[in-house]
């Protein structure tokens, strides 16, 4: 066999390895934000929302921290081009980087002023503080979250 072949054969072999070391990254990445995402609904969000409806003014503030610490980490789960059938992002995150970028701080922020609101005891304020939360959260999963499949 000529060291030509050789070459070919060994350049195949390394172009593979980092071919499937991406794709392995990327589906790390999105298997992440995934949990990441289904935590922060089942574990903190509805958790969140009992909380406001039996008036737990410290607990609101612990999930709301929860919620924070999420948004802390979202954007690193979006490496780009990160998309698959089992994601449903959309191709426009990354299309329009600049603009999803901001989304997680959006909702830090209303995060904080329901805390805040939380803090004071302000049960109608807490009311509103919450659902301008939600609002935060579901801008960003109109633009950049496709629907779920068979939808």
């Amino acid at each position: 066999m000529s060291t030509k072949y050789l070459l070919y054969g060994a350049a195949i072999i390394l172009l593979s390895n980092f071919v499937s070391a991406q794709v392995f990254a990327q589906e790390d990445a999105i298997l992440k934000r995934r949990l990441l995402m289904e935590n922060n609904n089942d574990a903190v969000v509805k958790a969140l929302v009992k909380a406001v409806k039996e008036k737990d003014f410290p607990e609101i503030q612990v999930k709301v921290k929860g919620i924070m610490e999420n948004m802390d980490q979202l954007v690193a789960l979006f490496p780009k081009g990160s998309v698959s059938e089992k994601s449903r992002a959309k191709a426009e995150i990354w299309e329009k980087w600049d603009e999803f970028t901001k989304h997680p701080g959006t909702v830090k922020k209303a995060a904080q002023a329901l805390a805040d609101a939380a803090k004071a005891k302000d049960e109608d304020e807490v009311n509103v503080k919450l659902k301008a939360l939600g609002d935060a959260c579901n801008n960003c999963h109109r633009s950049f979250r496709a629907p779920r499949k068979g939808s």
